[in-house]
């Protein structure tokens, strides 16, 4: 089959990613084999381009986040069959989406209605776990006590989402944070009450709209730099939770106000044996809520083919921090 790989870790000007043979995916006894009809793409994988590189003689295929139609189903999955419309996210530890085919593990794969487009499907795996992981940690919903929530990076994938997931399953005030009039409007429509801008003075500008402090701050970007005012606009005993602590973070603001830290990434289970089970569920209840109107998906850019070229565009708007929504490849 076909695919997009490459052997070193490179920068967007080296940019060496390739269409290439390769072989067929081996199904192991819990997987589904899925043929692959559209891929989200996301921060975290050019970031994985410019780090990671492959053993000597061997080569890496990306994407985690994809939509598509089981064409075989392993002996131990079930509740899928061959034609199910599914969407999922994978595996790092595997080989990726960026292919025409991919084996993954049935229990992080949902079924998708009729209804949704294969790249509407592909929009909302990562994002949508993610925000609902990093809000949600009580099985009954938000925890007790956040009736206000700041949303850093409101316009990504990830804010925008959260956005939505907090309008259907709470009653919290929803601030999200955004610069450009384009982003602002964007989040807007996605359902924040007040949108302020990250490059002011953040603190002010909830005080001047009376939404003083804030309960829970969900950081998606740009948190070790900020980690000040987020401590500022934090009530005492307050939650912060960041998606991209790949630094090092000063604490000192935080101990003060005694404020709960909290880290996300859609593939801590998946890494740690952990029990992956309701990722799926997670998944069908996001398609649900989109075919109802609920919720809207966030495919804003859908690049035409899987190739090197329309990749290299995606991964020029994913490393320019500044898109709004997702971008998608649809093969």
């Amino acid at each position: 089959m076909r695919a997009l790989a490459y052997e070193k870790a490179h920068s967007l000007d080296a940019f060496a990613i390739e269409l290439i043979d390769v072989a067929e995916p081996r199904l192991r006894a819990m997987d589904l084999l899925v043929g692959i009809r559209a891929v989200g793409i996301n921060p975290g994988e050019a970031a994985i381009r410019q780090m990671r590189g492959a053993e000597p003689g061997g080569r890496i295929i990306l994407g985690w986040e994809f939509a598509g139609v089981v064409e075989a189903v392993g002996p131990d999955a079930t509740g899928f069959a061959v034609g199910d419309r599914v969407m999922g996210t994978g595996d790092m530890a595997r080989d990726g989406a960026w292919a025409e085919r991919l084996a993954v593990d049935h229990r992080l794969v949902a079924r998708i209605p009729d209804r949704l487009t294969f790249s509407d499907a592909a929009s909302l795996p990562i994002g949508g776990l993610t925000a609902w992981e990093a809000l949600f940690r009580d099985q009954d919903g938000l925890a007790a006590g956040i009736d206000r929530v700041l949303i850093v990076g409101g316009a990504g994938a990830v804010g925008t989402l959260a956005t939505q997931l907090l309008k259907i399953r709470s009653s919290a005030l929803v601030v999200s944070t955004a610069s450009r009039p384009e982003s602002r409007e964007w989040c807007t429509g996605a359902g924040a009450d007040l949108v302020v801008d990250h490059t002011g003075n953040v603190p002010g500008q909830l005080r001047d709209a009376g939404v003083h402090p804030v309960d829970l701050v969900l950081s998606t970007s740009g948190t070790t730099g900020n980690v000040g005012w987020i401590a500022e606009i934090l009530r005492p005993f307050g939650h912060l939770a960041a998606i991209d602590l790949n630094g090092p973070l000063d604490l000192g603001p935080l101990v003060g106000k005694s404020v709960s830290l909290h880290t996300e990434t859609v593939f801590s289970k998946i890494m740690a044996g952990g029990d992956i089970t309701g990722q799926g569920g997670i998944l069908a209840e996001l398609a649900a809520d989109v075919v109802a109107g609920r919720m809207r998906p966030i495919a804003t850019t859908v690049l035409d083919g899987l190739s090197a070229d329309t990749m290299r565009a995606a991964h020029e708007l994913a490393e320019s921090r500044r898109t709004i929504g997702k971008t998608v490849i649809s093969l």
